[in-house]
């Protein structure tokens, strides 16, 4: 099956090939030709998986999916939340992101946070959305080299690496993107055996 994956985020492009199996050929908006980025305009994750789905399925009428991802931290009341690409800025630094980030969380001993990961499928013109979380809390450095995002300072529950520290296999096990992913992937197979 051949699906277009409305990113040209060479990570996240890697992690979700990663996570496929042969079954499914992935695309991305380069290769079929969409360079411009898509606007994110809506005030969810929720919307803006739709809106970036839509955006592909419009200009291609094929098979589809994208998604949209934010970091959840309590102790900010939920921020970055949707903007968490741009928390720092319309230029999506992850760097001035993080710093930000953990500045604005400088003496608190709440640090819990969880990722949240939104994926819209459109299939055969209808849509379908599969959500992942991941829970955790952020730490008062960066570490590690791996990742993207906030990955340097984000520890999952039950672990003592950030994702940044985690090697791709370990992470895709565990990570938010992975399990809206799952969801994903176990809903076309549904649709596949019947």
């Amino acid at each position: 099956m051949q699906l277009i994956f409305a990113t040209n985020n060479e990570h996240k492009l890697k992690e979700i090939s990663a996570l496929l199996d042969e079954r499914y050929r992935l695309l991305s908006l380069k290769e079929i030709g969409i360079v411009e980025d898509i606007p994110e305009n809506e005030d969810t994750l929720e919307g803006n998986a739709r809106a970036k789905a839509m955006y592909v399925y419009e200009r291609t009428g094929s098979d589809c999916f994208a998604d949209d991802t934010g970091l959840e931290i309590d102790a900010l009341e939920g921020r970055p939340g949707v903007i968490s690409a741009r928390y720092a800025g319309p230029e999506g630094n992850s760097v001035k992101n993080i710093k930000k980030v953990l500045e604005e969380l400088e003496g608190a001993k709440e640090r819990s946070a969880r990722f949240r990961t939104v994926i819209s499928l459109i299939l055969r013109g209808k849509e379908y959305q599969f959500e992942g979380t991941v829970n955790g809390r952020i730490i008062d450095e960066m570490r590690g080299a791996d990742g993207f995002g906030y990955d340097p300072v984000f520890v999952p529950d039950g672990y003592d690496k950030t994702f940044a520290e985690m090697l791709l296999e370990r992470k895709n096990k565990i990570s938010h993107r992975a399990n809206a992913l799952k969801k994903l992937v176990t809903f076309l197979s549904q649709l596949q055996s019947s």
